[in-house]
């Protein structure tokens, strides 16, 4: 069966499908343009042929255009990170990616769900809000920005139905 695309913009998306440990290479590029400090295309490839650990990933003309990475222990399970192309933001694709997501960990039996997210990325904010997490806390000074400064970490949870 063909993946169902879907507009935004001028970019067609495919729907979302499992990331594999042959995505390791095209996650560290997008998770380097988003983060300060990025992960290598080795740490993806490690966190992906590790059991525990599994996501869902989207395409735009062919080319990974955002993911989602999680890790699961027993019913509960941590998402890692999730990085959408800065191109494409804005555009409903971190949502659907989270919704597919959220509908793989409920049907492996996961029924809590953890994140971190600095406190300053309003629009992750707003989704996370939108899809039922809350937060649970806050890690002080967790993240490093390229300027050297640091930024809080907000901890987000959810119950899965």
């Amino acid at each position: 069966m063909k993946s169902s695309l879907f507009r935004l913009g001028r970019q067609a998306m495919s729907a979302p499908r499992a990331l594999r440990p042959s995505d390791g290479a095209a996650c560290a590029a997008l998770h380097r343009a988003s983060f300060a400090h990025p992960w290598a295309a080795s740490e993806f490839e490690a966190l992906l042929t590790d059991s525990a650990c599994f996501g869902e990933a989207i395409e735009a003309k062919s080319r990974l255009a955002g993911f989602v990475l999680s890790r699961r222990a027993l019913d509960e399970a941590e998402i890692l990170t999730i990085v959408v192309d800065t191109r494409l933001r804005q555009r409903g694709c971190g949502q659907r990616l989270l919704a597919a997501h959220l509908s793989q960990l409920s049907a492996l039996g996961v029924i809590k769900l953890f994140l971190e997210v600095d406190e300053t990325n309003e629009a992750a904010l707003a989704l996370y809000r939108r899809l039922g997490f809350t937060q649970l806390g806050m890690r002080k000074g967790y993240y490093v920005k390229k300027d050297g400064l640091r930024a809080n970490a907000l901890i987000l949870g959810r119950a899965q139905t």
